[in-house]
C-alpha cells in the first residue's frame, strides 16, 4: 500500500537527523581525544611511537569508511558477540575521526615556528609542557579550519552507517521512500536537512577563527 508523504514523514526525517547529530557528536568527541593522543605520539621523541601511529593513521586512511563499519559491526561476530548498530557505529567512526584528527592536528603542531620549541627546551620545558603551554595554544588557531571541516564531512559521512541498519537521517528517508515511492521529495528534503545542519558549522568556523585571530593580535 502507498502512502502519502504527509507532516508525519517529516517529523520522522526530523527525529532521525537528532541521531545523526548524536552519532556525530560522540564520534568527534571520542576521536577528538584520540586525535589528540595520535598528534601528539605522531610528534614525539619516541620513534617507536611515531611508527606505531603512522600505521594506525595509514590503515584508517587508507580504507574505506564503510569497510571499517562492516568490519566493526560483522567482524565481532567471529568472536561470538552480537554488535548493536550504534556501537559498531560508535567504534568505526571514532577510530576514523582519531586517525583523521590525528593528522589534521600533527600537521597544525608542526605548523607552529620551530624557534617556539628550542625556545621551550631551553627553558628546561619537557615534552608534554612544552606542548601544553608553548606549542598546543599556537596550534589551536591554525587547527580551527580544518578541524570544523571535518566536522561538516563526518557529519555527511554518518549516513554510511545506514548500511549496517543503524536509522539515521539517510536510513531514515530510504524507509520512507519504501512506503511512498517519493524518491525525489524525500531525498530532496533528505539533503535541506543535512545541509541546514552543515552550513551553521562553516559559519561557526569563521567566527571562531576571527575571534582568534583578534586575541592573537592584541
Amino acid at each position: 500500500m502507498i502512502r502519502q508523504f504527509g507532516w508525519n514523514e517529516f517529523e520522522l526525517l526530523v527525529f532521525a537527523a537528532r541521531w545523526t547529530i548524536v552519532l556525530a557528536i560522540i564520534a568527534f568527541v571520542g576521536g577528538g581525544i584520540g586525535g589528540l593522543i595520535v598528534a601528539l605520539l605522531r610528534t614525539a621523541d619516541s620513534r617507536v611511537a611515531r611508527t606505531a601511529m603512522i600505521v594506525f593513521i595509514r590503515v584508517f586512511q587508507g580504507t574505506p569508511l564503510l569497510m571499517q563499519l562492516f568490519l566493526a559491526y560483522f567482524g565481532m561476530a567471529i568472536f561470538g558477540f552480537s554488535v548493536n548498530p550504534l556501537i559498531a557505529a560508535m567504534i568505526a567512526l571514532t577510530a576514523h575521526a582519531s586517525a583523521y584528527l590525528g593528522e589534521i592536528w600533527r600537521g597544525c603542531i608542526q605548523a607552529v615556528p620551530h624557534g617556539q620549541t628550542e625556545a621551550a627546551k631551553a627553558l628546561g620545558l619537557h615534552y608534554f609542557a612544552r606542548m601544553r603551554h608553548v606549542v598546543l595554544p599556537q596550534a589551536a588557531r591554525i587547527a580551527v579550519p580544518p578541524t570544523v571541516g571535518f566536522l561538516v564531512q563526518l557529519l555527511k559521512e554518518t549516513s554510511l552507517t545506514s548500511i549496517i541498519g543503524f536509522v539515521e537521517l539517510t536510513r531514515q528517508g530510504q524507509i520512507i521512500t519504501s512506503v511512498t515511492f517519493r524518491p525525489f521529495l524525500v531525498f530532496g528534503l533528505v539533503a535541506a536537512i543535512y545541509f541546514a545542519m552543515c552550513w551553521p558549522l562553516t559559519l561557526v568556523a569563521r567566527w571562531m577563527e576571527r575571534g582568534m585571530a583578534r586575541a592573537t593580535n592584541r
